[in-house]
């Protein structure tokens, strides 16, 4: 198994078919809290949705598209965080996450962000790391300001939310003002 350690209590790992049905678990007990920034909580009706998922991101990732993983914090499957796309034309990689709502305020998606930007400056020699959140939601943009991100504009009517139409906040960071 692939896998990053970020510190002693959280551990990045490249998505497995096995993690198919803790994430539906998680998903089916907090659909609505994960539904208010996330388009696919819906649609995500069983372990087959992850089976799937977790196929495709695999390929993308055989492909140099993308790269899909697990969050574990002590041990425990809590969440999702990835390369949405890396673009090698551009140098630059997409980050997208999500976490389960018991373990928010631990620091696990910043410091899981942080490991992410240091693989995508360090081993993917990219030149930009960019990270876009619905406007409304201020955790995410705390965790893209904490990590020195700029704010590079806000793009309007960006994504349909389960029927709420939300702008993004789009975050970008450049190598040179990284460490």
């Amino acid at each position: 198994m692939f896998t990053l350690d970020v510190d002693d209590e959280i551990q990045l790992a490249l998505v497995e078919a096995k993690f198919a049905a803790d994430y539906f678990e998680i998903v089916a007990q907090q659909r609505d809290y994960l539904s208010q920034w996330l388009a696919w909580p819906p649609h995500a009706k069983d372990a087959a949705f992850f089976a799937s998922f977790i196929t495709q991101s695999l390929h993308d990732y055989a492909d140099g598209k993308s790269l899909v993983c697990t969050v574990f914090y002590q041990q425990n499957l809590v969440g999702n965080i990835s390369f949405n796309s890396i673009n090698h034309q551009l140098k630059k990689v997409e980050i997208g996450y999500w976490l389960s709502q018991d373990y928010q305020g631990l620091g696990i998606i910043t410091k899981s962000v942080s490991k992410l930007i240091n693989v995508a400056f360090s081993e993917l020699d990219m030149l930009k790391v960019q990270i876009s959140v619905a406007v409304e939601n201020i955790p995410s943009r705390k965790v893209c300001e904490r990590l020195g991100f700029e704010l590079e504009g806000v793009i309007t009517q960006a994504e349909n939310l389960n029927g709420r139409i939300v702008d993004h906040a789009v975050y970008g960071l450049q190598r040179e003002n990284w460490g």
